[in-house]
Formats: C-alpha cells, sequence, structure tokens
C-alpha cells in the first residue's frame, strides 16, 4: 500500500490565519515582517504582522488564536464553585486576583458579600498583593531582559520565588491556587505563615531599592524605553486601557480605590501615575516605573493586612474558613458584572444566571491584557523595529487572558 503524499497548498495558511497586508496591498519601499508566535520579546503566543519602511514600523497587526482557554464555554457547562480552577488559568502570573474578582462576583449575586468574616478578607487581600508583587516582578524582570539586562530578570525571579513558596506553603499550589472559595477559602493560614511573610517583607525592601538603581536610574534602560511608545491619555481611555498602561498615562485610576471593594478603603497605600520625569507622560519608561512603585503601595499593604491577621482579626481555635461555602450555589435570574485591580488592570466578569440552576447561562471575562494589546499599532507607528520589542514589553501582556 503505498504512502500517501501531503500536498502543500499555500491557500491553506491564509485560510486559517489570513495577513491583512498582502504584495499588492504594500508600497514599493515597505516590506512584510512577521515577529512571532515562537518569539521570546512576544510574551506568549503572540503574532505580529509588521510592516516596515526600512527600520521604521509602518503599521503593526496583532494576530490571536494561539491559546485560546475556551474559558467561556468552560463557564457554561460547570456549576459556579467548580469554574474558580479555570479563572486561575487565564491571568496564570496572577490567579489569585482573578479568583479574588471571581469569587466576589458570586458573592454579590447570592447577597452574602457582607457576612464574609474580616480575617478571611483580610486573607485575601494578602495573597492577593503577594501574587500582585509576584506579577510585577515577571514583568519588570523579563522587561530587562527584552531589552538587553539580564540581571534583573534573575534578581526578580529569585524574590518571586520566596512568594511561589509562601503562596505553595498555604494552598500546595504555587501558581493555580484555586485557593479562594465563593464563601470563604480554602484553608486558613498555616500557622506562622504572617511571622514568615513579615520576615521576607523586611528581607525585600532593600532588594526594591536596588532595582530602582539597576533598572529604573539605569542611563541605558532610559535610552531605550524614554519617549519610546508613547500612549497619550486620550487614546488609553479610548481604548479601554487599565492599570499600569492606563495610570502610567497620568490618570489615578485604581479600582481598589475607586470601587472600594472588600477591605481596601480600610487600607492606606498611594495610586502611582506616570509623570514623564525621565521622558513623555505615557511613555514605556513610566509604564515600567508605575509598576515599581506598585510593588512598594503592595509591601504597605501586606504590611497593614499582617498587623490586622496578628491583632484584631487573629486566628482563633474555632474559626472555620469554609463556614459559609455554600453546598449549592444558585443565584437569583440576573445580569450582573464585576470588576476588581488585577495586577495588569481592570478584570471584569459578566453573569447571566437563570435562577433555576448552578451552572451560569453566560460568564463572559472583560480581560485586561486584551484591550491593553489592542492599542499597540497606535503606539508602534513611526518607532524603530528595535524599539516594538521595548513597546510589547512594557505593555506586559498574558495572552491566556488574551485568547480566553
Amino acid at each position: 500500500m503505498s504512502a500517501i503524499q501531503y500536498q502543500y497548498n499555500s491557500a491553506h495558511l491564509n485560510a486559517s490565519e489570513p495577513n491583512k497586508y498582502t504584495a499588492a496591498t504594500l508600497r514599493r519601499e515597505e516590506m512584510l515582517l512577521n515577529m512571532g508566535p515562537q518569539h521570546p520579546s512576544t510574551h506568549g503566543v503572540l503574532r505580529l504582522e509588521i510592516v516596515t519602511d526600512g527600520e521604521i514600523i509602518v503599521d503593526v497587526v496583532p494576530h490571536l488564536g494561539y491559546l485560546h482557554r475556551c474559558f467561556e464555554k468552560h463557564a457554561e457547562a460547570l456549576p459556579f464553585n467548580q469554574i474558580i480552577p479555570y479563572v486561575d488559568r487565564m491571568d496564570y502570573v496572577a490567579a489569585m486576583n482573578s479568583e479574588h474578582a471571581y469569587v466576589m462576583g458570586v458573592e454579590r449575586m447570592l447577597g452574602i458579600e457582607n457576612d464574609i468574616p474580616k480575617r478571611i478578607e483580610y486573607i485575601r487581600v494578602l495573597v492577593a498583593e503577594l501574587n500582585r508583587l509576584a506579577s510585577h516582578f515577571v514583568a519588570i524582570g523579563t522587561y530587562a531582559m527584552d531589552i538587553g539586562a539580564y540581571t534583573p530578570f534573575l534578581w526578580m525571579m529569585r524574590d518571586r520565588e520566596h512568594i511561589l513558596r509562601l503562596l505553595e506553603w498555604t494552598c500546595g499550589a504555587r501558581m493555580l491556587y484555586n485557593y479562594i472559595w465563593i464563601g470563604g477559602l480554602f484553608y486558613d493560614l498555616p500557622v506562622g505563615f504572617e511571622e514568615r511573610c513579615q520576615e521576607y517583607i523586611k528581607y525585600l525592601k532593600p532588594k526594591l531599592k536596588e532595582l530602582q538603581q539597576l533598572v529604573i536610574d539605569n542611563k541605558i534602560f532610559i535610552q531605550r524605553t524614554a519617549n519610546v511608545g508613547v500612549l497619550p491619555l486620550p487614546v488609553a481611555i479610548n481604548y479601554g486601557c487599565t492599570g499600569p498602561m492606563l495610570r502610567g498615562s497620568g490618570l489615578r485610576w485604581d479600582l481598589r480605590r475607586v470601587d472600594g471593594y472588600s477591605v481596601y478603603p480600610e487600607l492606606d497605600f498611594d495610586i502611582p501615575i506616570g509623570e514623564g520625569l525621565m521622558g513623555t507622560v505615557g511613555d514605556c519608561w513610566d509604564r515600567n516605573y508605575v509598576r515599581v512603585q506598585e510593588c512598594w503601595e503592595s509591601v504597605k499593604i501586606i504590611e497593614q493586612c499582617l498587623e490586622k491577621l496578628l491583632g484584631e482579626h487573629h486566628r482563633t481555635p474555632d474559626f472555620d474558613p469554609q463556614a459559609l461555602v455554600p453546598k449549592k450555589i444558585r443565584p437569583k435570574a440576573m445580569d450582573f458584572y464585576v470588576r476588581a485591580e488585577n495586577p495588569k488592570g481592570e478584570l471584569g466578569f459578566f453573569f447571566r444566571t437563570d435562577g433555576r440552576s448552578d451552572v451560569p447561562v453566560r460568564c463572559k471575562a472583560r480581560a485586561c491584557s486584551f484591550n491593553n494589546l489592542s492599542v499597540i499599532a497606535d503606539i508602534s507607528r513611526g518607532a524603530m523595529i528595535a524599539d516594538l520589542v521595548a513597546i510589547i514589553g512594557s505593555i506586559d501582556v498574558v495572552m491566556g487572558e488574551v485568547d480566553r
């Protein structure tokens, strides 16, 4: 029996992933380049279709579809409590923050958000801010490596490892936690966790000062990022950009303050914004500067949470973190939207329920990385190809969230 030989047909490629530009639409001096989907600077499986005029970028078209998580389809077939592990897998470097947003939405639909004990809320904020630090460490470290500095990446991964070990001690997982449950937590903090966390914060503060000197104040880093990829505030608002992308452009907008959810109104912290200290407000340097400053604010929040957990809301023998976890989760028929401040921006969940089932009719995720990535063409035109690498890194996308 003879083997069947595959006949290559170029139409297959065009049918599966068509280019926006073709040879017929390019001008004589223009060239079409692909960056990704297998490229270290794209921070995941992202393909960028780039039209260049020499070294100058004429247009950038992002192509998605390489990391489809099927989150929303899964959510239509699972009970509310079983969706949480899938929430983890969208922005997999900030799973605690994503869980917090999702669980908060379901609790509000059930009408039990005000019944959650304060100890549980402080633990949720504590682990979410630890995860925010871990997420920013990945963003800052990989960004420095994109530009050519290898040492900051190693330092950031070293300090992030301590956080992952703390979270692993809490729930048994390093990245995908399933720790924050509807109505409570999987488990209380391990005995001694608060003290160990205080030791880590004491260790981290001088490391953040070193990071400031090594990256933010570094002359070469400033030259590569200042006045590059400038995102004007009106453009950021029109594209729906949130998080450090929006705050880097000068708007003091943080849902932890604006919406005041969980116990954030009881905590003291600032909202850093881009000020154009080294270039133009909204450039790549400003976005990275905001992330570094947010690390300091997360440290302040963690310290206050630890103080509450060791003092007013200390552990007691009769404390049960699962006391309010409902056996059957069946909200009334409604359309409901909840949002929270993730490390990358506003993560929102839209729920549609029929009041009869514990499975949502619809659960749509509003992914901050998707909106932030959509602005890439506007802030890249006229830049050099080498600057496009700096621009992508400054956006800080996770493709599991973009292509959910």
